[in-house]
């Protein structure tokens, strides 16, 4: 984005702040007033759980069970892929939701294979043996995606509940949790944010078998890691568009400079590594130099 349109997503903000605080009602959560606000900037639909839960819904869900949004998914995997049959997309579909083995990182980077390389597909349209690709995102028209953020995200797994800050979905898959704090000691404050990000992980794992992004906020103060990040590991973003933006706060430049559609995809695609050392994988959020420190002479990556 570059700084005119900024300027503009800073003043749309500013007159969207008003609505959704009464729109949402909740003086309990000072998550809404910033955050849902800078989703709804930049073209996401902000939904609060109860919205979800009122009637029928495209986000709507059959248990708090269910990690992924399965008609939204239906409907954009549909938009995304018009020539495969239906009975083809369901299959996809149910081999998303299907947990493939219980170590988490296997799955997610099973996942994100298909999220970047497609899911390969065999079907017969008539006489003919069919070979294609599904494709769970669409990088070359961003409206065919479907992008929703849901504050307040129930999940249940086994023995274990757990309420959610901020979710993002693109496509009815969960591609990004967002945890907040409130806390003078920024230090310890995005410590817990961490601690909780860990117990999340061990208790509803299913849920970050999708997950590409993690994003911990303290106010104002924002850091984004990944799946094996450790706490000092996750790092603020420091631009937008290639532009340094002293003006703006962290959380501001982190949700335009990642969440941004078109960035959001490339990221996805291509900055996204598994990589193996030793009996481990780590999964790698490669950056440009300047988007994690202010020195841009020196080459950075986030692990």
């Amino acid at each position: 984005m570059n700084p005119a349109l900024s300027r503009i997503a800073t003043v749309k903000a500013s007159r969207l702040t008003t609505r959704l605080c009464r729109r949402f009602n909740i003086k309990s959560s000072p998550i809404a007033p910033d955050l849902l606000t800078l989703f709804e900037v930049i073209g996401y639909t902000v939904f609060l759980e109860a919205d979800i839960k009122i009637g029928r819904h495209k986000a709507q869900r059959s248990s708090d069970a269910e990690v992924i949004l399965s008609n939204c998914l239906r409907n954009a995997l549909k938009q995304i892929n018009p020539k495969v049959p239906c009975e083809v997309i369901e299959t996809v579909i149910s081999g998303l939701i299907s947990t493939h083995s219980s170590n988490l990182l296997e799955n997610n980077r099973r996942f994100h294979k298909l999220l970047t390389d497609g899911v390969d597909v065999v079907y017969h349209n008539g006489d003919q043996i069919i070979h294609d690709k599904v494709w769970l995102l669409d990088s070359s028209n961003l409206l065919s995606n479907d992008w929703l953020v849901i504050h307040g995200f129930t999940i249940v797994e086994e023995c274990h509940s757990h309420c959610l800050d901020v979710v993002v979905f693109i496509n009815g898959l969960p591609l990004a949790v967002i945890v907040w704090s409130h806390s003078r000691h920024e230090k310890a404050t995005f410590w817990k944010a961490y601690q909780r990000l860990q117990m999340y992980q061990q208790q509803i794992p299913n849920l970050f078998s999708y997950n590409v992004f993690q994003v911990m906020i303290v106010e104002n103060l924002a850091r984004v890691g990944t799946l094996t990040s450790q706490w000092q590991e996750f790092l603020p973003w420091r631009t937008i568009e290639d532009f340094s933006y002293a003006g703006e706060t962290e959380l501001e430049v982190l949700i335009q400079g990642i969440f941004d559609k078109r960035r959001f995809l490339e990221l996805v695609q291509h900055f996204i590594v598994f990589e193996e050392t030793g009996a481990s994988i780590c999964k790698n959020l490669l950056r440009h130099p300047f988007c994690t420190i202010h020195n841009p002479k020196s080459p950075s990556r986030m692990i």
